[in-house]
């Protein structure tokens, strides 16, 4: 089986847990942005993040996260929903630094810790929920972990990680994430935290072929837990030439006419899939408020 996430309770079903391996998922996404290995390891652990954080909502529901900490990769945007279908993309997807000094892709430097992340949850009522927290280390998983406690006020533990191969291609991907429930005991607590010190990395653990079942052991290795669901994780993009005509006859007939007159026709690309669509001079006429 491929890329998927498993959802599980745990400890007399006082943690609620998600743990899922991206590996393809976020290969997909590197090889259609092109982004070398500080960036792909940024956009991968976002992308995972949101993946995660998207199936802990219920029915058909849409989560959008946007990180910008003001470093040089600029803005990192990715969306999910209920089922793991996720996409994202990165501004500057050409950035890349020598390994930390903990001999790790330096994911803070290129991300930064000045800015804020946002999420928005399209959960099915006249408003969407937003929540909105500052970087706390441009790491991501600690920025994720952050804001559950912030925003939400839901204690949580997020661990993301992403392995680069010398030819950048993704080797392994995945991540965790861990909440505490109300009225769970300080012993509950403070075993899982004794756990997630002495845990390997993430990415470590996926790239000796770990499963989301045996991430599962990894985290609660009295295996005190119980699955609740497993679905596949994917890449996927819900553009379409037929979406991108409507947000063209929106922008006004005066600019639809200028990119008839002055191009002849148009082209778009969907930034989160870099798929090309292109309208010739009578497509883009059919679009004007007279049509």
């Amino acid at each position: 089986m491929g890329d998927y996430f498993i959802k599980a309770l745990a400890c007399d079903e006082k943690l609620r847990v998600i743990t899922s391996i991206t590996t393809e998922t976020i290969g997909e996404a590197q090889k259609r942005h092109g982004t070398w290995p500080t960036a792909t390891a940024a956009l991968g652990r976002t992308m995972t993040a949101t993946m995660m954080m998207a199936a802990q909502e219920k029915g058909d529901k849409k989560v959008t996260v946007t990180v910008q900490g003001g470093g040089p990769i600029g803005a990192i945007v990715a969306d999910a929903n209920t089922e793991g279908q996720v996409r994202g993309y990165v501004t500057n997807p050409e950035v890349h630094f020598q390994l930390n000094a903990h001999g790790k892709l330096d994911v803070a430097r290129a991300v930064g810790n000045t800015g804020f992340l946002s999420v928005v949850k399209d959960i099915g009522l006249r408003d969407n929920f937003i929540g909105r927290v500052p970087m706390t280390s441009g790491e991501i998983g600690d920025d994720f972990t952050y804001y559950f406690a912030r925003s939400e006020q839901v204690p949580s533990a997020v661990g993301v990680g992403v392995l680069v191969s010398p030819d950048q291609s993704v080797k392994a991907s995945g991540g965790f994430i861990v909440q505490v429930l109300p009225g769970a005991e300080d012993a509950v607590i403070s075993r899982l935290e004794e756990r997630l010190n002495t845990i390997p990395p993430i990415s470590k653990l996926i790239d000796a072929g770990h499963s989301p079942e045996e991430l599962l052991d990894d985290l609660f290795p009295d295996r005190d837990y119980k699955v609740l669901q497993k679905k596949p994780v994917a890449f996927h993009c819900g553009c379409s030439k037929e979406k991108f005509a409507g947000s063209i006859a929106g922008i006004g007939a005066k600019e639809i006419q200028a990119m008839i007159d002055e191009d002849g026709g148009a082209q778009i690309t969907c930034q989160f899939c870099q798929t090309h669509y292109t309208f010739t001079a009578d497509e883009l006429r059919k679009l004007l408020p007279s049509h």
